[in-house]
């Protein structure tokens, strides 16, 4: 992204959170952590008495109501209360008193602080296929907290390395009482580089991976679903690529904090086939996930095709494809190529928004760009049929007068 806009610094809200609950761990691949291994760490109510992690749970606490009047979260309390619902069904032992934020940031990744409250982007929702493949996550997630992997992590890294001495640490936390403001999307590069700082070792991913698996299968929700997340993100991040001949790295995507490679791919089909109760029915309650993110699918399809990575855009929107193409994703198909505006990609374009509008659920702007490609090829009693209808389904559009004149 290359908008004017401000930037996130480090004195934001989740500048503290990232600097106090950060890990430089690294580690390689080991020997698959079984689910039946994992049990929590932590119950219900549970509160540090270690100094060390009594400390970074007061630090958390004023990150936390930072991010809470943040104005990066997405006001829209019937997703926010699904989204708590959710993480109740899935958080295990614990989830009673877990928190969730949905913030506007149009990326896949979901973070979970120290004190049991999670931040999930926007991006992610539009990745997922259903409500089992996000309750996957948030289950990792949640893994990550119930296995304390946070305070672990911390230690370690303490114990290698000086660089967030406790005193830095406070720092960056009091930064954050300045809070944020932004524009419409940043680029988040120093953002970007604090969540950076949210890996875990090979072992705690591992870890996180197996309690997850065993929380969504206790939901009902068939656990294949989370190996089915990173083999979709596996595959965006080839097709993207791909299309730039170099690996994409924003900084502050999921592949910069979470390791993905065909190993751990293999794991979590394990995990998955471990987990499975022969028999037992499950539900990925696709149209339930459907219908709650519905207001908002527009708003986040036409973030990721602003995001100008014209091979993740339509390897996306492929996946999402599968099951089932609608006017929506037709329409934002058009829009990848008519920004990409390579040699041929006008053609596309108009076939994309041909199709999109043959779809009842078709938008407005798909009706638009439909009418101006029908009059760049000359076929003007059509293109003014489209722009009729444009107008009807959009009658207030800050270029109604344009497109009246247009249509002569």
């Amino acid at each position: 992204m290359c908008w004017r806009c401000n930037q996130l610094s480090r004195r934001s809200l989740l500048a503290g959170g990232g600097i106090a609950a950060a890990s430089l761990a690294t580690g390689v691949a080991q020997a698959r952590i079984k689910p039946a291994e994992m049990v929590p760490l932590i119950g219900p109510g549970f509160k540090p008495t270690d100094k060390d992690e009594i400390g970074l749970w007061q630090q958390m606490v004023r990150v936390e109501e930072e991010i809470a009047g943040s104005n990066l979260l997405i006001d829209d309390p019937q997703l926010n209360q699904y989204l708590k619902n959710l993480i109740g069904r899935v958080g295990g032992p614990a989830a009673q008193d877990f928190r969730i934020y949905l913030a506007h940031i149009p990326e896949f990744n979901a973070v979970m602080f120290p004190t049991g409250f999670a931040v999930i982007f926007s991006g992610l929702l539009l990745r997922m296929r259903n409500e089992a493949q996000l309750a996957g996550v948030i289950a990792h997630e949640s893994g990550h907290f119930l296995r304390r992997h946070m305070i672990r992590s911390w230690r370690d890294m303490r114990r290698k390395s000086d660089l967030f001495a406790i005193g830095a640490m406070v720092a960056g936390v009091a930064g954050a009482g300045v809070g944020i403001n932004t524009g419409n999307f940043v680029r988040l590069a120093e953002f970007g580089t604090l969540l950076s700082l949210f890996q875990y070792s090979r072992e705690l991913e591992a870890e996180a991976d197996a309690i997850g698996a065993t929380l969504i299968e206790q939901a009902g929700y068939p656990p294949m679903q989370m190996a089915d997340v990173w083999q979709q993100l596996i595959g965006e991040e080839r097709a993207s690529a791909a299309y730039r001949r170099k690996r994409r790295d924003r900084g502050y995507s999921l592949f910069a904090t979470h390791p993905a490679p065909e190993s751990r791919m293999a794991d979590l089909r394990a995990d998955a086939a471990e987990v499975t109760v022969a028999g037992k029915a499950y539900d990925d309650h696709r149209a339930r996930y459907l219908d709650r993110i519905a207001a908002i699918r527009p708003m986040l399809l036409d973030d990721q095709v602003k995001l100008n990575d014209p091979g993740a855009s339509q390897y996306l929107i492929e996946t999402l494809a599968q099951d089932g193409w609608n006017g929506l994703l037709r329409f934002n198909e058009g829009e990848v190529w008519r920004l990409r505006n390579r040699k041929g990609d006008d053609v596309r374009a108009a076939q994309s928004y041909a199709a999109a509008v043959v779809y009842p659920d078709a938008p407005a702007d798909a009706w638009r760009w439909h009418g101006i490609t029908l009059m760049k090829a000359g076929r003007s009693a059509e293109a003014k049929q489209a722009f009729a209808r444009y107008l009807t389904m959009k009658p207030d559009a800050p270029d109604a007068a344009w497109v009246r004149q247009m249509m002569g």
